[in-house]
């Protein structure tokens, strides 16, 4: 399955013989250098562009081109080299583009000799920038991955070169440039057009479409129209119009899922089938399934309110008109009105439930198929996949944190996902809330609820992620948490031990604070090579137990800024406390709690759909009586990693 990265994401390379498939809607200058252990270019014979294509395990193309193939042979490479990065830069003086936001966003693949995609890119966001590092191959305890970089500059190739260690980067830039103007190299046929069935597109979460028809099976949600591209003048370089249009833009959907089951009988639902919903993966399928009951659940939920709404007004102005007039008081007119505007009232009532039963009856059968059918990120924790499961080798596209339901159905339960990577913290709710659960708990109790909720959710993420590229920390001020985070010491899967006391709070926050700094400065100053190599620079987990206790003025700042600046660079905070406890601080930190997804540790109905006006109820996930499959999930990943550590 074809891995498609953002802006930072790593993969797995499965082989070492590989493609470099670059797309672009202008001409593109593509290079690459060499760097070693600590990303540093040793000279100018690391470096493989047009005026010198070929190094050893590493060839470019001769010439600027819309499309070009970099070929890479892993182990060909000097042992010294530890890092291959893809450049592209845009040819200057030949009457193109001299910004990347004045064209198509470039795509890069990475592909097997075959053809067959390992892992994809798109570099969007440029704008001044007229050069960019791509992505990087990067070996790391012998094995070798590729990272999407995407890393623009606005000062050219220089510049970029510059940022790569090189004392006269200026002048190696203009010797490329010239090379490429004087058509130096030979003309290279450029590759065959990719065939529209190799072609993808982004996954989306986008709505599902319309109400679905009669028969119950949604219809393919529908893409927006193509944006329009201006065409360009022929080029010597290409012989012909450049095609501005975006390699993986389409104007059709993904494709639908195989005819797994037989059509329906006329005048009978279909028969519900596990991935039902379009998609370039079984995964996305059954993710945008789930999107779909869900968007059911509350449409048809909504109906159902609104025609029992419309009956009991229409009711309720039966009756003000039959006794807004004297003579239907006298006798049994009156009674037989009342009696008539309630029946009718029944009826429609009785039609709208009727209708919801039918529908609810179809989410269910389509939930009993579907909930078996779920990955490990997806699924429950009763749920038999887990007794198979395996360390992955890339992230999932979302994780399940819990279950919604209405009071129409309360056991018809939809799973809710969130996508990966986080894009902001969450707040586990241990104080009391309007819940009839949490009314009937003490505090004490709720306390060890959300902790042991929170220990859930972290080993749920340990398990989604790759091996040693999720870390998770924890502060425990008093060590009351102690019970609850069992599972995470014994199985070794904490980065360290729980920080305790009022220096453990200091040193914890300092460590994860300096990494959020370092990590936007290197990403602001374009030089995340010249990162520390102690920095560990995978996504960071932090659980903050029983807050505010323990912490003053200093740490309370911290959070906030790990909490609003720490997702965008892979830093995530998980808060376990009650805001009536933080009241002290009065209005400073409502930022922080807005900021933060609130769940809590029993079922309540706080979660607000702006959509339809429902108030769906949250249940957080439950481990099965007597189960152990926490425990062995956690001692799979601290295996994965003991191996990797240093």
């Amino acid at each position: 399955m074809t891995a498609e990265l953002v802006r930072g994401q790593n993969h797995t390379l499965p082989q070492t013989r590989l493609e470099i498939r670059v797309s672009a809607g202008t001409p593109v200058v593509a290079g690459a250098t060499l760097g070693d252990e600590n990303g540093t270019v040793r000279g100018t014979e690391w470096i493989a562009h047009p005026g010198s294509p070929q190094l050893p395990g590493l060839e470019v193309s001769r010439q600027a081109a819309a499309d070009h193939r970099l070929a890479v042979d892993l182990d060909a490479l000097p042992a010294q080299v530890h890092r291959v990065t893809v450049l592209l830069a845009l040819p200057t003086g030949v009457g193109g583009p001299v910004r990347f936001g004045a064209a198509a966003s470039p795509f890069v693949a990475v592909t097997g000799l075959d053809g067959t995609e390992i892992a994809t890119f798109t570099l969007t966001g440029l704008d001044t920038e007229s050069a960019v590092a791509a992505l990087e191959l990067y070996r790391r305890q012998g094995a070798w991955k590729v990272r999407a970089v995407g890393q623009g500059y606005a000062g050219g190739l220089d510049a970029m070169l510059a940022d790569q260690g090189l004392p006269r980067a200026a002048e190696l830039a203009r010797s490329i440039q010239d090379a490429v103007t004087r058509a130096m190299a030979r003309s290279v046929a450029p590759p065959p057009p990719r065939a529209p069935d190799a072609d993808r597109v982004a996954p989306g979460a986008g709505a599902p479409g319309p109400v679905p028809p009669p028969d119950g099976r949604r219809p393919a949600p529908q893409p927006p129209e193509p944006l329009a591209e201006p065409a360009a003048p022929p080029t010597a370089t290409t012989g012909g119009p450049i095609n501005y249009a975006h390699p993986r833009r389409q104007s059709t959907a993904p494709p639908p899922p195989p005819p797994t089951a037989p059509p329906a009988e006329p005048g009978r639902p279909a028969q519900p089938v596990a991935g039902d919903a379009t998609g370039w993966s079984m995964d996305e399928r059954l993710y945008n399934q789930i999107w779909g009951m869900f968007e059911d659940l509350a449409r048809t939920t909504a109906a159902y309110r609104s025609a029992v709404d419309f009956a009991e007004s229409r009711m309720d102005q039966e009756l003000d008109r039959t006794l807004s007039d004297p003579r239907s008081r006298i006798g049994g007119a009156g009674d037989r009105a009342r009696e008539q505007a309630r029946a009718k009232r029944d009826e429609l009532t009785a039609r709208a439930r009727e209708a919801l039963d039918r529908d609810l009856a179809q989410l269910a059968a389509e939930s009993a198929v579907v909930e078996p059918a779920l990955p490990a990120a997806f699924a429950g924790w009763d749920n038999p996949v887990w007794h198979a499961y395996r360390v992955p080798m890339e992230i999932p596209m979302a994780l399940r944190i819990g279950d919604l339901h209405l009071p129409e159905n309360p056991g018809l339960h939809i799973p809710l996902l969130v996508r990966l990577p986080l894009e902001r913290g969450m707040w586990i709710d241990s104080g009391r809330t309007t819940s009839d659960a949490a009314a009937l708990m003490d505090s004490a109790r709720l306390r060890t609820l959300a902790m042991e909720s929170a220990v859930a959710h972290a080993a749920r993420l340990l398990a989604v992620y790759p091996a040693d590229e999720f870390s998770v920390h924890v502060i425990d001020p008093a060590g009351s948490a102690a019970g609850a985070l069992a599972p995470l010491v014994r199985s070794g899967a904490l980065a360290g031990p729980p920080a305790s006391g009022a220096g453990g709070v200091s040193s914890a926050l300092a460590r994860l604070t300096r990494r959020v700094d370092l990590v936007q400065m290197a990403i602001r100053a374009g030089a995340a090579d010249s990162l520390p190599p102690d920095l560990d620079t995978g996504e960071q987990l932090l659980i903050v137990n029983d807050f505010p206790h323990g912490f003053d003025d200093r740490a309370v700042t911290q959070l906030r800024y790990l909490a609003d600046e720490g997702p965008s660079v892979g830093v995530h905070l998980m808060m376990v406390a009650d805001r009536e406890d933080a009241s002290a601080y009065g209005p400073v930190l409502d930022p922080l709690w807005r900021s933060l997804l609130r769940v809590t540790p029993v079922a309540d109905d706080h979660l607000a759909d702006p959509w339809v006006g429902h108030a769906w109820t949250y249940e957080p996930p439950r481990m099965p009586p007597g189960s152990r499959v926490l425990e062995e999930v956690l001692a799979k990943v601290a295996a994965a990693r003991r191996p990797r550590r240093p």
